[in-house]
């Protein structure tokens, strides 16, 4: 059954097409931005909206090594999981029908950055650094721990914002529910998915202008 969205948008956030097939505007997606955006629950509901699988590379790095985040930074250095996170986004960038939350550092890193625009969209998630500090000021984020965290969230943001911007579609999560934040993405990925579309029938060396033309009339 088809969700209503707000603002009237509805039916192509629905999975399911008359048919009985999937209808999704992407098969792949990534959401990359920094630490506390919202890019794991944003993700995990993207997921389920898009019938697609949910991958959260933090996740699975713990999973692979064997420790927690703050355990890899203290025991192995900053240099090793970034390491790990290049290793990851190698493989989730050949997977299919996901949803892949990423890391709040991954997207800065160019091979990184470079590989998954190459595989499919990235949504890129924005907040506040007041709202950024307020979502994890009780976690153990290893670039936190300093006397002054909302400073240091500032700082890193300021630093990074140049590179989040290479991401395909920037949506703000700043006081906004997680269905509303899903929404929004959903229907972007349509249009983007629409353009990508237009652009590869305008570039198609084989397209019959005439012909072509005249099937949209």
């Amino acid at each position: 059954m088809p969700v209503t969205l707000p603002g009237g948008l509805s039916s192509r956030l629905s999975p399911m097409n008359g048919s009985g097939l999937i209808e999704r505007p992407v098969t792949w997606v990534a959401l990359a931005g920094f630490m506390g955006t919202g890019k794991s629950r944003v993700g995990w509901e993207l997921s389920r909206a898009l019938a697609l699988h949910f991958v959260d590379t933090d996740k699975l790095i713990t999973r692979v090594v064997g420790k927690t985040i703050p355990e890899v930074f203290a025991q192995e250095g900053e240099g090793y999981f970034r390491a790990c996170e290049s290793e990851v986004v190698e493989r989730v960038t050949r997977l299919d029908h996901a949803v892949v939350s990423l890391g709040g550092g991954t997207f800065i890193h160019e091979a990184n950055r470079r590989r998954l625009l190459e595989r499919g969209p990235v949504v890129v998630l924005w907040a506040t650094p007041e709202t950024v500090y307020q979502r994890t000021r009780h976690s153990e984020r290893p670039l936190l721990k300093t006397p002054d965290p909302l400073a240091r969230i500032r700082t890193l943001m300021d630093e990074r914002e140049p590179l989040y911007r290479q991401g395909t579609i920037h949506v703000h999560s700043d006081g906004r529910p997680a269905e509303e934040i899903v929404a929004e993405v959903v229907e972007r990925l349509w249009a983007w998915a629409d353009a990508d579309a237009a652009w590869e029938g305008e570039t198609d060396p084989g397209r019959v202008p005439e012909l072509a033309d005249r099937a949209s009339d």
